[in-house]
Formats: structure tokens, sequence, C-alpha cells
């Protein structure tokens, strides 16, 4: 990533304080986009990759996805 869109990235960024773990807000086009990662980091600060590829294989989320995909 180049250093003039680094600057964008982090000048439309803020910090969200969730039962003390702090949550990253990007905001693009007039919406806001919460990090994945670090929600999933509140339950395995180690591996969060890990908590989301098990949220992805859910059954009830492929659900979910396909019904808003319509």
């Amino acid at each position: 990533m180049n250093e003039i869109n680094k600057k964008i990235r982090e000048k439309n960024t803020s910090i969200m304080n969730v039962n003390e773990n702090q949550i990253r807000v990007m905001r693009i086009e007039n919406e806001d986009y919460i990090s994945l990662t670090d929600i999933a980091r509140y339950k395995n600060p180690n591996d969060p990759s890990d908590v989301i590829k098990k949220w992805l294989s859910n059954y009830d989320t492929i659900e979910f996805l396909g019904l808003w995909e319509e």
C-alpha cells in the first residue's frame, strides 16, 4: 500500500472501545465498516482468524449470506 492510501485509510479510521477492547471503524463513502478481526480478537486474541473461519463455515452463517445476496 502506498503512503497516500495509508494516510487516507488512517484519516478515515476511528476506534470504538467495547468491553475494554479497541475495535476499528473505517468510513468509506459515507458507510461505516467495523473490523471483524478486531471483534474476533475478543474471543481468541492469539488467532482471531480461527474465529472468523469457524463463523464463515457455520451453516447458519452460510444461509444468512445466501439470503443477503438475494
